[in-house]
């Protein structure tokens, strides 16, 4: 793969409530809201392109559910999320223990001296989505080491 500048992503997930989704992404996580219509909104999730889509049940929305075991911890599959610079990682991290959000898995390192070592932690939104917010302390040669 040619080196090229990061580009941002887009992904779309589904959402039971766009209020509770426009507290958690909007007003907890502080990404930016964008566009929006009755059933979807954009946010800004770190310079990527968040859509949160309106499904009409709980069923819909967790339509699959699983984990993988990492480094000692039930992983929830699928999840996404943003790796983010230390700082923000911190600040992320204090927001979050400051709102009482509960952690599905608690901010961590990961890897612990090894190749990949990591800060991460995983919350679920308001409709059961997995992110993990994860952190380098130099992404640019740790992010795909092996």
């Amino acid at each position: 793969m040619s080196e090229r500048p990061l580009t941002p992503f887009h992904l779309a997930i589904p959402v039971t409530d766009l209020e509770q989704a426009r507290a958690f992404y909007g007003q907890l996580l502080g990404c930016a809201e964008g566009r929006s219509a009755d059933r979807w909104v954009d946010f800004n999730l770190y310079g990527h392109q968040l859509v949160c889509h309106l499904v009409d049940s709980q069923d819909e929305a967790q339509y699959r559910k699983g984990n993988n075991p990492v480094d000692g911890d039930a992983v929830p599959v699928p999840h996404f999320g943003v790796v983010l610079v230390q700082a923000d990682w911190h600040a992320l991290v204090e927001r979050l223990q400051d709102s009482g959000m509960q952690f599905l898995l608690e901010p961590k390192i990961r890897f612990a001296g090894e190749v990949g070592e990591q800060g991460t932690l995983f919350v679920l939104d308001p409709s059961g989505n997995a992110l993990e917010f994860k952190t380098f302390r130099d992404i640019d040669s740790q992010l795909f080491a092996c």
